[in-house]
């Protein structure tokens, strides 16, 4: 069977060109057959006036009861009643002239096009049963054969399109099942889709979670070896001390710098202790970061004699705790630096607050150096040599302090003309709080 006289073929046909069918095929048949009727003539007995009336009657019918109604189109009552008077006026022209059962296909059309089912299988076995009354009308059923004839070929007509109105009803059916599928295919892809995002989201949540257990170990294994190194050895340089001063009297030239290490050494482990419980630097208790660099700023400048200028510019800013401790961690490095290599006459820090973030500068007159030969030096040769193993790393911890809160470190150096350390983060909006 070919596409064309496929069922799917036709339906997908009235589906998607329904109201082009009903309009254009059913007036262009009854003015043919008014033309051919004008041109015949009326014949003996017959009153052509009454056939171009039921003609007429039957275009006014399809032109007020269908086509100028779309809203009733989807009315299965009125869409009934226009069928069945339609086959009416139908059955009667072919009652008149068998000749309109020409236009029996106008019927059938509305029959396919505007039924319902089950409504639409009778529909179509009463259109066919006036076309077959119309092909059969030439039959002498007067006599037994006739009669039989005139039966058959009715009965041909019932079966042929009420078989076809079934096979319609079939490829229907089949189609509807298979939107009902894909409709419920792509609701399952959806749902699928929300279980893949919410699985996606999990899997996020859960490499998150194991990512901060991973950073929870290594800080609680860091704590351990700080406590166990560096804490444990500040206490037994600290007790030593002590025991020393109480074995002997310090001499008078020793007891500032031996007041210093007590002190220095003090302090080195309260920050230790510190770090382990991870809280803030001492400095940053109760105070701002202006107030606590000013705080190391004379701390060191007791410890090692020399004076350190603290400026303070612009309209203080929010910032972050963290923030807050990478500056200060950067402030304590640069003048340990300062105090270890420089061999500096003055030193200064400045803490600007600009717009978008806040800056720190410390800068001395020392005797400076080469960042990059420095840094490479540490890299490359594990720090051998001492200034390279002190200041190398701590600029590195200083780079990664700022960097890692997406800030910027420079350094500005060279031998004979004194250092500078420029520490930029950003700040936060206006109105924010820490």
């Amino acid at each position: 069977m070919s596409r064309r006289w496929r069922p799917e073929h036709w339906a997908a046909v009235w589906e998607k060109r329904p109201f082009l069918l009903a309009t254009a095929v059913p007036y262009t048949l009854l003015a043919a057959l008014v033309v051919f009727k004008v041109i015949e003539g009326p014949s003996v007995g017959d009153s052509l006036l009454i056939d171009l009336g039921l003609c007429a009657l039957a275009a006014t019918w399809m032109l007020g009861m269908f086509t100028l109604r779309p809203a009733g189109r989807q009315r299965p009552r009125i869409m009934g009643v226009f069928f069945t008077g339609l086959l009416t006026i139908t059955a009667i022209l072919v009652a008149r002239d068998p000749a309109f059962g020409l236009f029996t296909p106008a019927p059938y059309i509305y029959a396919f096009t505007v039924l319902g089912w089950p409504w639409r299988l009778p529909g179509v076995a009463a259109v066919a049963v006036v076309a077959g009354a119309a092909q059969a009308s030439s039959v002498d059923s007067t006599t037994g054969l006739g009669l039989t004839l005139y039966g058959a070929v009715i009965v041909a007509n019932v079966v042929l399109m009420s078989g076809t109105a079934w096979v319609l009803r079939l490829a229907e059916r089949e189609k509807e099942q298979r939107e009902q599928a894909l409709a419920e295919l792509s609701r399952t892809n959806r749902l699928l889709e929300a279980t893949l995002a919410e699985n996606a989201g999990l899997h996020a949540q859960l490499l998150t979670q194991a990512r901060e257990a991973g950073v929870l170990d290594e800080r609680q294994r860091m704590a351990r070896e700080i406590h166990d190194t560096l804490a444990q050895g500040l206490t037994g340089i600290i007790a030593q001390l002590q025991a020393a001063e109480q074995m002997h009297e310090v001499p008078a030239p020793w007891r500032r710098p031996f007041d210093a290490i007590k002190k220095l050494a003090g302090e080195t482990l309260s920050e230790a202790r510190r770090s382990v419980d991870a809280l803030r630097p001492e400095p940053l208790d109760g105070a701002r970061l202006s107030g606590a660099l000013a705080d190391v700023a004379d701390r060191w400048s007791k410890l090692h004699g020399l004076a350190v200028h603290v400026t303070t510019t612009g309209t203080a800013r929010p910032m972050t705790p963290e923030a807050e401790f990478a500056l200060l961690r950067t402030a304590q490095e640069a003048l340990a630096n300062v105090a270890k290599h420089a061999h500096a006459t003055r030193a200064g820090v400045t803490l600007s607050y600009l717009e978008h973030e806040v800056a720190l500068d410390v800068r001395d007159d020392g005797k400076g150096f080469d960042p990059a030969g420095l840094e490479a030096g540490a890299a490359t040769d594990g720090g051998s040599r001492p200034s390279s193993r002190s200041g190398g790393f701590g600029l590195t911890i200083m780079r990664q302090r700022v960097e890692g809160l997406s800030g910027t470190l420079q350094i500005e150096s060279e031998p004979g003309a004194g250092t500078g350390i420029s520490a930029r983060i950003p700040a936060l909006p206006a109105g924010s709080r820490t």
